[in-house]
């Protein structure tokens, strides 16, 4: 059987982490993930879910702050691992490992490369109104996301998908192309394939600025980026000059020439309101500052107060 280290963070990393340990082809002698950390509004000191879940398999868990010269890089090379796998891990790895392992280090990504390198691929192909994405196995090299493709995997996007909803199908999607690449990988069959420079596009970290929403924009765009932002970390318009996050939302067949931020209809079920092209956008879901979410109808229960038809949405 073959010793395998994985390497992984969040949720995401979690059923194929669950799917190594159960297999049959490859021990897991180790997981390494991030430190714990303070979460929520107590500052509960909280472990990874791969940590967790490392622990019920009784795995030895690495959690160093930086990997790159740290004790515990000896303490994995030590094991002599033949192989490295990641899956959102979030944290740079060192060269060493990436190619001291005889089957070296490899990804499971959730984008179908060269598409979207970097942190935020699920968000980026929904913000984008893409209609597939998929996931790829490919062997990790210094440059991120940039080594060559094992395999790939893809499904559709469906129009009702946001990031949460994608992080889940793309997990069970990447858990089973490992499984069903390790066996090749170990017996040599897969011939590598390099990516096509020519086609990279990138996935960096959401910036806060980016999460406005801009009215300008078409609903179908707009549309996109709130769902692309959803459950994390949240677009977002103002509204008498305080945070409105922006949920769930619906583009409309409706032409207008208001100014775009407009609430252009408004009654206690629907809060429709202009978008550049001559769209409109019905909000389904949001959440006013300092309130959780709720349904638009609930937020309307009381808003019908203050809100008014010809209001807008100041984005600046």
């Amino acid at each position: 059987m073959y010793k395998a280290i994985f390497m992984g963070t969040p949720d995401f990393s979690v059923p194929i982490l669950e799917a190594l340990a159960e297999n049959s082809l490859c021990e897991v002698i180790g997981v390494v993930t991030q430190p714990d950390r303070k979460v929520g509004r107590k500052k509960r000191l909280t472990a990874p879910p791969v940590k967790k879940k490392a622990l019920e398999y009784d795995i030895p868990v690495f959690q160093p702050e930086k990997l790159s010269g740290s004790d515990e890089l000896k303490d994995i090379l030590n094991l002599s691992p033949d192989l490295v796998i990641t899956a959102a891990y979030g944290q740079y790895v060192p060269t060493v490992l990436l190619h001291t392992p005889p089957f070296k280090a490899i990804n499971v990504h959730a984008s179908l490369l060269p598409k979207y390198r970097g942190a935020a691929p699920i968000h980026y192909a929904l913000i984008n109104g893409e209609p597939e994405t998929g996931v790829t196995i490919m062997y990790m090299e210094k440059e991120m996301d940039a080594g060559d493709i094992l395999s790939q995997r893809s499904l559709p996007i469906e129009e009702t998908d946001t990031v949460g909803s994608l992080f889940d199908k793309l997990s069970l999607l990447g858990r089973d192309l490992l499984m069903d690449t390790l066996p090749d990988l170990f017996s040599g069959e897969i011939v590598p394939t390099k990516q096509k420079e020519s086609e990279v596009t990138y996935a960096p970290m959401i910036k806060p600025s980016e999460e406005k929403v801009d009215w300008e924009e078409s609903a179908e765009t707009i549309h996109n980026k709130i769902r692309g932002m959803n459950p994390f970390p949240g677009a977002y318009t103002l509204l008498s000059g305080q945070r409105f996050k922006l949920w769930k939302a619906e583009p409309i067949k409706r032409k207008n020439e208001e100014v775009p931020g407009t609430i252009v209809e408004l009654n206690k079920n629907e809060c429709i309101v202009a978008c550049g092209d001559d769209t409109a956008l019905s909000l389904h879901e949001v959440q006013p500052f300092g309130k959780p979410k709720m349904p638009i109808r609930d937020f309307l229960a009381g808003a019908l107060n203050y809100l008014k038809e010809g209001m807008h949405f100041d984005n600046e």
